[in-house]
């Protein structure tokens, strides 16, 4: 971008400014901190200038808005066109408690359904189950069977309105229910628009939710993926998930890599299946994290869509534009929330917002105030969703595509958080002699995912122990005074009421057309076909849960127990 008699100037200029400005007042005055780092410890210089971007091409690197590699964001207009779309992660209690809060939060100006879910239904078992005692309900809602979706949905058009779902190994059957739930409303399934998390890559580098072994549950994704291309060509299959990577205590640039490589696990999958790029590549979507550090998380979202886009040109033949345009997710960090002084985290929040809006997000997620306590309370939710409602409509944020485009800083550290994921991504790739798929499977056995997660997690938390990384009201800036707000507390009797529905829904179903649906579940199983027509067929004749996750697992001997999950 600039010549080299340009730079030489520019160079020189630097130095004499740094022997007659900077030196003196160093010499005087020193500086806050003997070294700036982000929160993934990556080193802050100084000053940035042209010399720090000698090498950027404007055009390969840059280009424009819409255009590849894409790093100005998938479309030309971006939110001068239409606002990323307000999504706030709902679900605690039954059924009905969540449908209020859905609501609620459509009346305050939300423009997307997010959907939490409790860990039975996370881990595939029934409300009734022992092991689900004293968990129902209490960190999402509870779904066993369609009804629960039927009332979880009761007032809501889905096909006005864009639902995401927050679950992994049961992921599967959800969809299956949102389908069946369509069906029942007469929403043509191509015109289903959601997002179904279902990565189950993640699950085993970092959250640690699943049902069957690594390979098994690749297969299952897979087969979600290719269903979709064919029924619910507007819903995203799959959202591929750096959030709970970070989440776990990952470096920025590791939640990148890592995240990247799982989805082209996923695409080689795919392509492995038979299915070209271009065929199901549009409908996958991602998921990242933004955390405290402004400037870091922009150049990973900047860096994120120009490695996806050379990655899925150059390795996997994608011709779509579409196939190239890594959309994503974003919600703010629930690992920076402090349950001191909560009302800190307003702003931390606001300032991690305003990284994902700047990063160019497609959609996006604020946390609330006091989610270090315990679930959101409606007032902590309108805050959140009011934060995104002022970026956007007051900030001016949302005015410009791409505003930090140019920052010596910004370009700068998207180059370096580019070159430091690729040098994984392509060791990864190494790992599987030559395939990412393979690649990430190795790493998932050999524990190189968690190592390196675990180290990254030591690392900062030493920092913050050593106070070189200060987290305002923890350990710097400390107050004895008693600020935690009221909280929402899940009634125990919701748990009973769970339960009397589910036994009520087993009373009243058709049990042969059930267990003649579940036969037919094992053995579309046994015969490695595509499971999710099978799924569905088994929601809509009401088996539950459980019952459907039950097939999945002893078909591989009950791999829960063997691992101490049961």
């Amino acid at each position: 971008m600039y010549d080299e008699e340009d730079l030489a100037e520019i160079r020189e200029s630097r130095e004499e400014w740094e022997e007659e400005t900077l030196d003196p007042t160093l010499d005087a005055y020193g500086e806050r901190k003997d070294r700036f780092a982000t929160v993934s410890n990556l080193e802050i210089d100084r000053l940035y200038d042209p010399t720090d971007v000698a090498d950027l091409d404007y055009e390969e690197d840059l280009g424009n808005p819409g255009e590849f590699p894409y790093t100005r964001g998938p479309y030309p207009t971006m939110y001068r066109g239409r606002t990323w779309t307000m999504r706030q992660f709902a679900g605690f209690g039954s059924a009905e408690d969540t449908n209020e809060r859905f609501h609620y939060l459509i009346e305050e100006g939300q423009t997307g359904l997010s959907t939490a879910f409790d860990m039975p239904s996370l881990m595939g078992i029934d409300s009734d189950d022992p092991m689900a005692l004293g968990e129902v309900g209490k960190e999402g809602v509870a779904v066993d069977t369609l009804r629960d979706m039927e009332i979880l949905f009761d007032g809501i058009d889905i096909g006005e309105v864009s639902t995401s779902f927050t679950i992994n190994p049961s992921a599967p059957v959800i969809y299956a229910m949102y389908l069946a739930l369509a069906d029942q409303q007469g929403v043509p399934r191509e015109e289903v628009r959601g997002t179904l998390q279902n990565d189950m890559l993640k699950e085993f580098i970092a959250q640690k939710e699943w049902v069957i072994p690594p390979e098994p549950s690749l297969d299952i994704v897979t087969d979600t993926i290719e269903f979709a291309t064919q029924e619910t060509p507007k819903f995203n299959p799959v959202s591929i998930s750096g959030y709970h990577i970070r989440e776990a205590g990952s470096t920025a640039v590791q939640e990148l890599a890592f995240t990247l490589a799982d989805g082209f696990a996923y695409v080689e999958d795919c392509r492995e299946r038979g299915m070209d790029t271009d065929e199901f590549a549009p409908q996958l979507s991602f998921f990242f994290n933004s955390h405290n550090s402004i400037f870091e998380e922009v150049a990973k979202f900047r860096a994120a869509r120009r490695i996806y886009a050379r990655v899925m040109d150059e390795w996997y033949d994608a011709e779509n534009e579409d196939s190239k345009k890594l959309k994503f997710h974003t919600q703010t960090a629930g690992q920076s929330l402090t349950a001191q002084q909560p009302l800190n985290n307003i702003v931390r929040v606001t300032i991690q917002a305003l990284a994902g809006v700047f990063g160019g997000s497609q959609s996006l997620h604020t946390n609330s105030y006091d989610e270090a306590l315990a679930l959101p309370s409606e007032e902590a939710v309108r805050v959140a969703l009011r934060t995104q409602q002022i970026i956007a409509e007051e900030s001016g944020a949302a005015d410009s595509v791409d505003p930090l485009a140019g920052s010596f800083m910004v370009e700068s550290l998207t180059d370096e958080v580019e070159e430091e994921a690729m040098e994984y991504i392509e060791s990864i790739k190494e790992m599987g002699d030559g395939s990412v798929r393979d690649g990430v499977l190795t790493g998932i056995e050999e524990g190189f995912f968690h190592r390196e997660i675990q180290e990254a997690s030591y690392e900062y938390q030493e920092r913050v122990e050593d106070e070189e990384e200060v987290v305002v009201g923890v350990n710097e800036y400390v107050s004895d005074e008693d600020t935690s707000p009221e909280v929402l507390k899940v009634d125990e009797e919701v748990a009973e009421h769970q339960r009397e529905r589910l036994e009520s829904v087993k009373e009243e179903r058709d049990d042969d057309a059930v267990e003649a649906a579940l036969d037919d579940l094992r053995e579309a199983v046994e015969n490695d076909e595509n499971v999710m027509p099978y799924i569905v067929t088994a929601v809509k004749a009401y088996a539950t849960m459980g019952e459907i996750m039950d097939v999945f697992e002893a078909e591989h001997g009950g791999y829960r127990e063997k691992i101490g999950l049961a």
